[in-house]
């Protein structure tokens, strides 16, 4: 759907009133509208204030953010896959709650399940509202062939709105990361969600003093042909094409891996360049081949607090007042990466001592957010102990069952393959 001021205007000349579109499900109190129309996307967008009016920590989603996930001619998983939103209104046509259902149209690989999902979950706190919402996802979900169905999640990579927040409702939400009330995880409990898998989200100062290990590590590399550096926003093809390489090397692993095209990179590096702090972007070499990165960004939310959910005009003006004044301190990890044949001797070091040094210098943040790492991901998990992280928040990936014949199973260990080394490397790991 592209809502432009064309479409709206002959919305409301067909429906000058705003009569009631679309109704797929009423009871006594409640009704769902299917989102169709430019009006009901924006009640959509906009529903969540309802929730959280007085909730001094809540940041609202940018606008921008949750339209182009739901726009075709921008998201490529409907190529394959298919969206659906819904609003749930009270009798007086308040919205009252929001969900979106979707599925990815891939064929799942041998021995697994076909798993849709459902995001952007909002509702008033009553149980038969949100009864009435997840309802509506698993029907569905049931009707496009789904074994089973994940949530709260998102239509896109799992960098942005996954999981269901469990701990610390005292703080604001980070960006791109879901926010919701307490009283959230008693509805997905009633209608039979089960965890699927923890994320864990942690923190670390930035002036912490590194653990010997990496000091050590670091050092050993010395001289031995591994060097590190700062992206260049001048030459961003060429780091996306690094970035590719990187990642689809060290991520093979994961379950239901795809290989990252090199379209899909550049998108990536094109949408990083505006809030990039090139300084806080690290990219290890051996010989000049990428074997590693380590990604950061400032946390947003801390300026987009600012500009109440929309990146419009005067939305960037205000963006970049407040990012001109250093108001944010705070910098997030959106990955880290190292290919699987230099795993282990000691590019993670190399990477996170130089970033360590390099943010000395700048003294521009004060702390760093670590991506989440989901429970199953043991390696991840030692590496954040390695660096001495505070666990900061708990997310859940929540699933249910849809094919009762089919037992539930929570989402399992990666396993690590014994890596094979270069002679040379494997010596320098003796």
């Amino acid at each position: 759907m592209l809502c432009n001021l064309s479409s709206f205007i002959s919305e409301t000349i067909l429906n000058p009133f705003g009569d009631t579109i679309d109704l797929t499900y009423t009871d006594d109190e409640f009704y769902l509208e299917e989102v169709r129309t430019c009006r009901q996307e924006n009640d959509f967008i906009e529903m969540p204030r309802l929730i959280y009016k007085n909730d001094p920590h809540w940041i609202p989603q940018i606008r921008q953010d949750i339209q182009k996930i739901f726009e075709p001619t921008r998201n490529k998983l409907f190529k394959k896959g298919e969206a659906i939103r819904w609003i749930l209104r009270n009798r007086e046509g308040l919205a009252i709650g929001r969900v979106a259902a979707f599925h990815t149209g891939k064929t799942p690989q041998p021995g697994k399940l076909l798993t849709g999902g459902f995001g952007f979950f909002e509702c008033i706190d009553n149980e038969e509202a949100a009864r009435m919402l997840l309802e509506q996802c698993a029907r569905w979900n049931k009707q496009h062939g789904m074994q089973a169905m994940d949530g709260p999640i998102n239509f896109g990579e799992k960098d942005q709105f996954w999981g269901l927040m469990l701990t610390n409702f005292d703080h604001p939400p980070t960006y791109g990361m879901n926010y919701n009330p307490p009283y959230y995880r008693k509805f997905f409990d009633a209608y039979g969600f089960q965890i699927y898998y923890n994320q864990l989200v942690n923190y670390r100062p930035v002036y912490l003093p590194l653990k010997e290990v990496y000091v050590r590590k670091a050092q050993n590399l010395q001289g031995q042909g591994y060097t590190v550096r700062c992206i260049d926003p001048k030459n961003t093809d060429k780091y996306a094409e690094d970035f590719r390489t990187i990642y689809n090397d060290a991520w093979r692993v994961h379950d239901g891996f795809k290989p990252m095209e090199k379209e899909q990179a550049q998108n990536i590096m094109r949408m990083l360049k505006p809030i990039m702090d090139p300084d806080i972007i690290y990219f290890a070499y051996y010989y000049n081949k990428p074997v590693g990165f380590y990604i950061n960004c400032p946390e947003l939310n801390t300026l987009f607090k600012y500009i109440n959910g929309n990146l419009n005009w005067w939305g960037k003006l205000k963006f970049i007042y407040h990012k001109l004044l250093g108001d944010c301190r705070t910098m997030f990890v959106i990955a880290f990466g190292v290919v699987k044949q230099h795993q282990g001797i000691g590019v993670e070091g190399l990477l996170i001592k130089y970033c360590q040094d390099h943010l000395y210098q700048l003294n521009r943040y004060d702390h760093v957010i670590l991506s989440w790492v989901g429970d199953f991901n043991a390696k991840s998990l030692k590496m954040v102990e390695n660096l001495e992280g505070t666990l900061w928040r708990t997310y859940a990936t929540m699933r249910v069952m849809l094919d009762k014949n089919i037992p539930f199973e929570r989402y399992p260990m990666i396993a690590y393959e014994p890596k094979k080394l270069e002679p040379e490397l494997a010596e320098m790991e003796m």
